[in-house]
């Protein structure tokens, strides 16, 4: 296995370029919710479901203040310099960030197949596949490379190895 060690520089861009690409589609995803509450369609939903697309923004909105963070941090905290510390932070929180993004989206997922198609089923059925595709995605597959790839670590005498 062909492994590149990178530097802390590379580290901090890489995680807040990670951070500049998510973000706007977090940023549109608020955008939506806040337009739907003034929407006709809204009035729709009983009230227990307008609730939950309140709990759908706020989860959405932590998901935002998470992913924003590394870079308030960096510009207040340690600011000119790139730090071990700063790298595992950002990480942390980007990491962090996509457990409200993913109830944000599963959420919102349920109401709008509830509004589309009007049943539970449906719309519990929809929520339920995502959420298992948003986890599968995003937390077990990078944990079985992670672990792939302790299990078979590149020597030190491997191409692109140090």
């Amino acid at each position: 296995m062909d492994l590149h060690r990178e530097s802390l520089e590379e580290e901090a861009t890489h995680a807040t370029d990670e951070a500049r690409m998510v973000l706007p589609g977090v940023q549109a995803l608020l955008g939506f919710q806040l337009i739907a509450v003034f929407n006709q369609r809204f009035q729709d939903l009983s009230e227990d479901r307008q609730v939950l697309h309140l709990v759908a923004f706020v989860c959405l909105a932590l998901a935002m203040t998470l992913i924003m963070a590394p870079a308030a941090y960096h510009r207040q905290a340690e600011r000119g310099c790139v730090t071990r510390r700063f790298v595992d932070f950002a990480s942390l929180l980007l990491t962090l960030s996509l457990v409200p993004l993913a109830a944000g989206l599963v959420i919102d997922t349920y109401l709008l197949v509830w509004l589309v198609v009007g049943t539970e089923l449906a719309s519990v059925a929809v929520a339920g596949g995502v959420l298992l595709l948003l986890v599968a995605f995003w937390f077990v597959v990078p944990q079985l490379a992670r672990q792939a790839r302790h299990l078979h670590p590149a020597s030190p005498g491997q191409p692109g190895a140090r």
